[in-house]
């Protein structure tokens, strides 16, 4: 690939993820923005456990099929493609069925455990989300695969969109929501979604019409590592608001979730740097060497950092105005969390990038290791502090685990690649003069 195509690359791939982030990460928290509104405290407090199980669910399956579907299409020959998409379709659905059975079982229960009977239909309602997003979760694997955005970005935008509009209606018309209808419109926006995402790939959805016995063996044993991270970074990253609303109360979880919401502000650079760099890395790794990996996980947290740092020392300051404009004084509590959420937000870019490399260079299991301490940890310290100091003690604890999981990690970057602490900011630093370079002044010399 030439620099002139490597660099169109990033550009196109960029403002494609990072769209994608930012139409989700701003639907999500122009829904969160309306439904503070419009729901108690309580019935907030009910949809943030709700979500927060059914994210756990989506992801956990994800976890075992999307790296490694990824990684092997990435660089399958032709001939290959059909059995590796094939195999990784009937892993999905057996995990599908599997978790339905699951939900069944356990939704009575999660019902009782958290006082909330609402949430009993609102779980069962949400199997049909479950099966719908299997494909769409397949599809725009297939597209990621062959280093294409467009499908993802759209269908994406159609799932999140959808939600969106229903909550907006009725902030606009005053009408009442129901808990269980916002489950009914991710359905309905769930299933369009899946129908568009098979549109963007459908010439390359080819399947093998067998049972691919040595495919299913290979997916899975890539991605039982990565499925395993995936339980463990979702319990980690949930596991506050699920004990708050267990220890404390609902009310206690739909708070904290508001400093959650508000920084989940960060995904949209990291998670769109993660979504570039997992296909390149994984077929860099194969071409060019472990070096090409070291530049590209200090390249990419560089950016990252670059774009988090002078969002992240606004939010800081402000946190007071910020909050009560965004939640009302209903949620003047929050304001103390969100400062301390706001440091650990300087941690995720590492985080998340070095599950990211260390997958593309076919080491789940090393990801998997490190994250499922780091989660005990922060499961572990959660029980402890919220115990303790109540919904402060969640943010102490989260910022505390974080602490500990970025120290291991650059330890075992160090060791693996070669890695330069230093050469993140360093990179951080230059961002903002090599993308002028590189970018804005060829297009203002026209």
């Amino acid at each position: 690939m030439s620099e002139k195509k490597k660099d169109l690359y990033w550009l196109k791939s960029a403002v494609l993820t990072v769209l994608q982030s930012m139409s989700g990460v701003l639907l999500g928290f122009g829904s969160f923005y309306m439904l503070v509104r419009l729901l108690t405290k309580y019935e907030f407090g009910a949809w943030t456990l709700f979500t927060a199980t059914t994210t756990i669910l989506e992801f956990i399956r994800n976890g075992l099929v999307q790296s490694a579907l990824i990684k092997f299409l990435s660089g399958a020959q032709p001939a290959e493609r059909p059995k590796i998409i094939s195999a990784s379709f009937t892993i999905s659905g057996a995990l599908t069925i599997v978790f339905i059975i699951l939900n069944f079982c356990c939704a009575n229960f999660l019902a009782q455990l958290w006082k909330i009977q609402e949430l009993l239909p609102m779980f069962l309602c949400y199997n049909f989300v479950f099966v719908f997003s299997g494909f769409l979760t397949q599809f725009q694997s297939i597209e990621q695969s062959g280093f294409k955005f467009n499908g993802i970005f759209i269908s994406t935008l159609i799932r999140q969109g959808g939600l969106f509009i229903y909550i907006a209606c009725a902030y606009l018309l005053h009408f009442k929501l129901s808990l269980v209808n916002l489950v009914y419109v991710q359905i309905a926006s769930t299933f369009i979604s899946s129908i568009i995402s098979y549109l963007f790939v459908r010439k390359s959805f080819k399947i093998a019409f067998s049972f691919q016995k040595e495919w299913i063996l290979k997916l899975f044993d890539y991605g039982k590592y990565a499925f395993g991270t995936t339980i463990s970074a979702m319990l980690s990253n949930s596991i506050d608001q699920m004990m708050l609303g267990g220890i404390l109360s609902a009310a206690s979880a739909g708070a904290y979730n508001v400093a959650v919401r508000i920084t989940n502000l960060v995904e949209i650079p990291t998670s769109s740097i993660a979504t570039i760099v997992f296909p390149q890395s994984a077929r860099r790794i194969e071409s060019d060497g472990k070096e090409a990996v070291k530049y590209l996980y200090e390249k990419s947290v560089g950016a990252v950092l670059a774009i988090l740092t002078p969002g992240l020392i606004f939010l800081f300051v402000f946190a007071n105005y910020i909050v009560e404009f965004i939640a009302g004084q209903t949620y003047a509590d929050t304001i103390p969390v969100l400062r301390v959420t706001i440091l650990y937000c300087l941690l995720i870019p590492y985080g998340r990038q070095f599950g990211t490399v260390l997958d593309s260079m076919g080491k789940p299991k090393l990801t998997f290791i490190t994250v499922i301490i780091t989660g005990a940890i922060n499961a572990l310290l959660n029980y402890l502090l919220i115990k303790k100091m109540g919904v402060m003690g969640a943010a102490w604890a989260t910022l505390a685990s974080n602490v500990i999981g970025f120290f291991v990690a650059q330890v075992i970057l160090k060791r693996e690649l070669g890695v330069n602490f230093g050469n993140t900011w360093r990179y951080a630093l230059g961002f903002y003069p090599e993308l002028y370079k590189k970018y804005l002044k060829p297009v203002l010399a026209r």
